[in-house]
């Protein structure tokens, strides 16, 4: 599940990605009866070998993006392309009602601390309030809510209006779109939108599994001793709010600060997003990830499912986290498979 985020330069009214002024602020590859898809977006790689420091070889997946059999001619010149793949949906209230000043308690934008990181939060746009507030989910931290995301989804992926993006998914160079008819305005009501919220927002976190062997016990000690936990924060404790009791004051353990972290070249989109940039990515959160493929029937990771398998995707790790990353290029094949 994979979708591309196009924009250029320059931002929207409220600071965000500028979108493409043919095709939007993404490439819309389905259509409906009579509404053709925007085109035929492709993924073409090529294969990078690597080596660990023991001599065992490593091969890692670089891809790159086409799209093809454009139904309203060229894009822009300047247009910024970033692939997303879809995120994972667990826990995802648990982490809207961790405080704010928790976690900007972890935020150290200039590395005061000299460790190498220096992650900082996105502020960003929320619709609801009319005002700007720390972006949280999203893979550059570009949205403040589960509301806004889902209705944002809602609209973005599939065309359907709610009431906080009350305008169709059509630009002026797309008349059959235009002219489509429509579900009404709004197309989705304040209560469906809500259930969907309401499910987002209490999806449980599976338990902790196999934690007492050894192994595991092993690769969690490898996890702190190579520096991983700086970005993939173990733990949180959510606040107290009233309309959400069950989520708060509970002890979380999300593997993530929400923050965003520099991965330099290899991993950037070169496409900024609010205060993010181009080489920005919020650290993806690591709980359930040993159920992944069971929920999702693959084992792609990384903002562009570049990763096929965790092995890779910590190898694609550089920036701020080159130097775990070549620590574990450095470990004895058991210490990596324990990690």
């Amino acid at each position: 599940s994979m979708l591309l985020r196009l924009s250029v330069p320059g931002t929207d009214e409220h600071g965000g990605p500028k979108p493409e002024p043919t095709y939007g602020g993404q490439l819309n590859p389905l259509g409906i009866l009579g509404v053709p898809g925007e085109g035929d977006p492709r993924v073409v790689t090529t294969l990078i070998a690597g080596e660990y420091d023991d001599g065992t070889s490593y091969e890692l997946s670089s891809p790159r993006y086409e799209m093809r059999e454009l139904a309203y001619g060229d894009l822009a010149a300047d247009t910024m392309v970033s692939p997303r793949t879809a995120p994972q949906m667990i826990g995802l209230g648990l982490l809207q009602a961790i405080d704010e000043a928790e976690l900007l308690a972890h935020a150290d934008a200039d590395d005061a601390d000299g460790d190498g990181i220096s992650g900082r939060p996105n502020r960003v746009w929320d619709v609801a309030s009319e005002s700007v507030m720390l972006g949280r989910f999203g893979w550059k931290a570009n949205q403040p809510r589960l509301e806004q995301q889902n209705s944002g989804a809602f609209n973005g992926d599939i065309g359907i209006t709610s009431t906080l993006f009350p305008a169709e998914n059509c630009t002026a160079a797309q008349p059959e779109c235009q002219d489509a008819l429509n579900g009404g305005a709004p197309e989705i009501d304040v209560k469906h939108v809500s259930q969907v919220d309401y499910y987002s927002k209490y999806l449980a976190v599976p338990a902790r599994r196999d934690y007492a062997k050894p192994e595991v016990k092993r690769g969690e000690a490898l996890f702190a001793d190579l520096g991983c936990a700086s970005c993939h924060v173990t733990t949180f404790k959510t606040g107290m709010l009233d309309e959400t009791p069950e989520l708060s004051l509970q002890t979380i353990h999300p593997y993530t600060d929400l923050r965003l972290h520099d991965m330099v070249d290899d991993l950037a989109d070169n496409r900024p997003d609010f205060e993010a940039d181009g080489n920005e990515w919020r650290t993806p959160p690591l709980w359930g990830i040993g159920l992944f493929q069971d929920v999702n029937d693959h084992t792609r990771y990384l903002h562009d499912g570049r990763a096929r398998n965790l092995e890779e995707a910590v190898l694609w790790h550089g920036g701020e986290a080159k130097s775990s990353a070549s620590a574990f290029r450095a470990l004895a094949a058991d210490e990596r498979a324990a990690l």
